[in-house]
């Protein structure tokens, strides 16, 4: 069964959402493409074969991916391949892989011969209910987070759970950690629905094991698309939370900075991690910063005592970390530097309440 959802806005379609069950509901919205370039990240180079068996594609490029390579040297690197392949400006680069992958390439896509179009098959949890949505682009600079990059919006991004089905229990978490804080800013019934599940998914995600799998192709197949961890529901729900934001916020000049509940901690948490050699993802850190949000909301009022305990019990039925491994005056040199910083402030997304955001500036003596 197929599903769409739109991205719109000044009466025209921006951006399509598209969901379906399996792979090969990717070949209709690829009819008729004429230049097909193909970026993958090498870990699920299996659901880039499955896509280059259905459509005709020029060329494939895989991707060694990390924060670490995230960089404009690998843009640069990108271009290149499409030079040397002869990509003209009706080109489609087809980012196949998580939220650094499709950072990467839809930046790549963006200022080749002053921009292509590009479309995503986000292969992570992560990816399907944040990253790949909205058009945000880019790459780190020094070890900060998406200093350099645009918001251009993908022609499609495509959402099936049969590409989650090798990721890992590690993985899996981090992806829930922006799904869930999709849910916290808009959507309290949704946030409730999914809490009665926390038990039976945190016990699947900790019993994980190879199972007989019906993916073609794939070296190792981890969950069939029917016991998944998340439902494919909760997905789908967070992704039409963003394409409503983002249909009325594109440019990032209001609300849709809300979607950044819990990022200008979680981006100098990974800074930190990064200098100290500590192994964090994006998730678990936009998990601690959740949760520093709330303790800073009710330490300046903004929300009654108690928010910050209950999302911690939360967050931990769900498998997510609550605790932060740094102070905050290690934390705040890299805040400062974050680009949601202003001359005077640190900006932050709190909380009053569950679905209750507010975009609040704190000096660094508040």
């Amino acid at each position: 069964m197929t599903k769409e959802l739109n991205i719109s806005w000044d009466g025209k379609i921006q951006s399509r959402i598209v969901g379906a069950d399996t792979l090969s509901g990717i070949a209709g919205l690829l009819s008729g493409e004429q230049e097909i370039y193909v970026v993958f990240d090498k870990n699920v180079a299996w659901v880039s074969d499955q896509i280059v068996s259905r459509v005709p594609v020029r060329a494939a490029v895989g991707l060694e991916t990390s924060e670490a390579r995230k960089t404009m040297e690998t843009v640069l690197s990108l271009e290149r391949r499409l030079l040397e392949a002869g990509a003209s400006r009706g080109a489609l680069v087809l980012a196949v892989g998580g939220g650094i992958t499709t950072d990467l390439a839809g930046f790549a896509a963006s200022i080749y011969k002053r921009g292509v179009r590009y479309a995503n098959v986000p292969t992570t949890l992560l990816a399907q209910v944040d990253a790949a949505i909205g058009g945000k682009t880019g790459v780190n600079l020094d070890g900060y987070k998406n200093m350099l990059g645009v918001i251009v919006q993908p022609q499609f991004t495509f959402l099936c759970p049969e590409v989650l089905s090798t990721l890992p229990p590690r993985e899996f978490r981090s992806g829930l950690a922006e799904l869930v804080k999709t849910l916290l800013l808009a959507d309290a019934e949704s946030y409730a629905a999914l809490l009665p599940s926390a038990k039976s998914a945190q016990n699947a995600l900790g019993e994980a094991k190879t199972v007989p799998t019906k993916c073609k192709n794939a070296p190792k197949c981890t969950w069939e698309a029917e016991t998944l961890p998340v439902r494919a529901e909760h997905i789908w729900r967070a992704a039409g939370i963003k394409a409503d934001i983002v249909s009325r916020d594109p440019y990032e000049k209001g609300e849709r900075m809300k979607l950044n509940l819990g990022h200008t901690f979680a981006h100098a948490i990974e800074h930190e991690a990064r200098l100290r050699g500590d192994d964090i993802t994006h998730g678990e850190a936009v998990s601690i910063g959740i949760i520093l949000a709330a303790e800073l909301s009710e330490k300046l009022g903004v929300a009654q005592n108690g928010l910050s305990a209950r999302l911690k019990a939360d967050f931990s039925a769900l498998g997510l970390p609550v605790d932060c491994p740094y102070p905050a005056d290690v934390l705040r040199g890299a805040m400062h530097k974050d680009k949601k910083a202003t001359a005077r402030a640190l900006r932050f997304v709190l909380l009053e309440d569950i679905a209750r955001p507010r975009i609040v500036e704190v000096t660094d003596t508040e």
